[in-house]
């Protein structure tokens, strides 16, 4: 809880950061964003998908490994499981599973989605996004076929009811907290596609992430298999 972001604690590059408190009463500092321009993470991850020498593959994007500096700007962290590929690679190669379950793409489990490469970071980031807006608490409680229903596919289903106006409904100058939680859930739902093929790159990504919510379609595919 917020408190209604009453106490703000510092101006970081990409918002402004509040205290809060977990419900059993453990304080976090929030950042609320003032736009998705600048996405810290998505253009890290780009980077280390297309911009380094060698390809990058992070394989365990989760809140946990994402870190606010002094700035309260965002890190990547932790890269104990990262590999290293060619940079014209489609494919790494890895033995097993590797990850946090909840943030592992498909193929990293079952060769039968597709090779494993970058776009399983994409799949991760995806996640990330989805509890960024915090979709799944919201649906698990308030819903109530969400014991039987995963809750992306419930989000694709039911996302004006979710988030508000359908997109032919919201103006391409709007910047409301509304239009951008419908725009990260949009972007969340392309990036969690099962096959891999399926999903955008994650400079695909950062465009979606700056261009204008009303220009947004959801993905054309609506199954999601949890595990």
């Amino acid at each position: 809880m917020t408190k209604s972001f009453s106490h703000k604690l510092g101006q970081g590059g990409y918002g402004a950061v509040y205290r809060g408190n977990m419900p059993d009463g453990r304080e976090i500092a929030v950042k609320m964003l003032k736009g998705m321009e600048d996405d810290g993470i998505a253009r890290g991850l780009e980077y280390l998908h297309t911009g380094c020498n060698a390809r990058i593959v992070h394989f365990d994007i989760k809140p946990h490994n994402i870190l606010l500096d002094q700035d309260f700007c965002p890190k990547i962290s932790d890269f104990g499981l990262a590999k290293l590929g060619q940079q014209k690679e489609s494919r790494i190669s890895i033995a097993g599973a590797r990850g946090t379950i909840g943030y592992i793409a498909p193929e990293v489990f079952s060769r039968n989605y597709g090779p494993v490469g970058s776009k399983a970071d994409v799949y991760s980031y995806g996640m990330v996004v989805l509890e960024m807006v915090g979709a799944r608490k919201k649906i698990d409680v308030s819903t109530d076929d969400s014991s039987s229903k995963y809750f992306p596919q419930w989000l694709y289903e039911n996302l004006d009811q979710f988030c508000g106006p359908t997109t032919s409904e919201i103006s391409s100058s709007s910047d409301t907290a509304e239009v951008l939680v419908r725009k990260m859930i949009i972007v969340g739902l392309w990036c969690i596609q099962s096959k891999p093929a399926d999903r955008p790159s994650m400079g695909e990504v950062l465009e979606m992430l700056e261009s204008n919510a009303a220009d947004l379609q959801l993905p054309p595919k609506a199954f999601w298999t949890g595990y």
